[in-house]
């Protein structure tokens, strides 16, 4: 009997073996990324997976803007519905927290800091870059800039050390959220 694959187009390929990627990330931690296991997932051989992203290198960078661009278009969403009163700044937190922690972009970052593989995390870095200039457009009163950049470095640093932190200080897992939430509310009270 022979088995019968789907035959999939290259960017098809490429789509699911990101996300086969970025579910090896977050479910094994980023060591578990390599070609021979995304292969393995997605039923391709190490030799289809070189052809499509080059290099091991490839993949991850390319996972950093696969990874970016999910993060950025969430909290693009949430940032655009807060600011139209049909959502609670409460949702930006979040979509940030969990981008980082659960969709895996604050395990990447350490993976590509650590490795010295940091030009991987251009595409992510662009990717808010490019958001805080879209979402500053038209609101150049607010701290669009510097907003972003404690709220990623907090929950870059949440989803790295939240929960060993949180335990080490006696609090709760989520006090980390908690606190930038408040952040948040305080500082568009403040422009309101």
């Amino acid at each position: 009997m022979s088995i019968t694959r789907e035959r999939l187009s290259p960017e098809e390929s490429r789509s699911a073996a990101l996300e086969a990627a970025r579910r090896l990330l977050i479910e094994s931690g980023p060591q578990a990324v390599t070609l021979k296991a995304v292969g393995s997932k997605i039923g391709k051989t190490h030799a289809n997976l070189l052809h499509h992203f080059g290099s091991a290198a490839g993949l991850q960078s390319e996972l950093a803007r696969y990874i970016g661009e999910r993060v950025t278009a969430g909290i693009a969403e949430a940032v655009q519905r807060a600011r139209q009163g049909e959502a609670d700044p409460r949702e930006i937190v979040d979509r940030t927290f969990d981008a980082f922690g659960r969709e895996g972009a604050g395990a990447l970052a350490a993976w590509m800091i650590l490795s010295g593989n940091r030009d991987a995390l251009d595409p992510i870095l662009e990717s808010i870059h490019h958001l805080v200039d879209q979402l500053g457009r038209g609101h150049e009163d607010r701290p669009v800039h510097e907003t972003t950049l404690w709220l990623v470095l907090a929950a870059l640093g949440d989803s790295l050390l939240g929960a060993a932190m949180a335990d080490a200080l006696g609090l709760p897992r989520d006090k980390a959220r908690a606190l930038a939430r408040e952040q948040l509310i305080a500082a568009a009270d403040a422009k309101a």
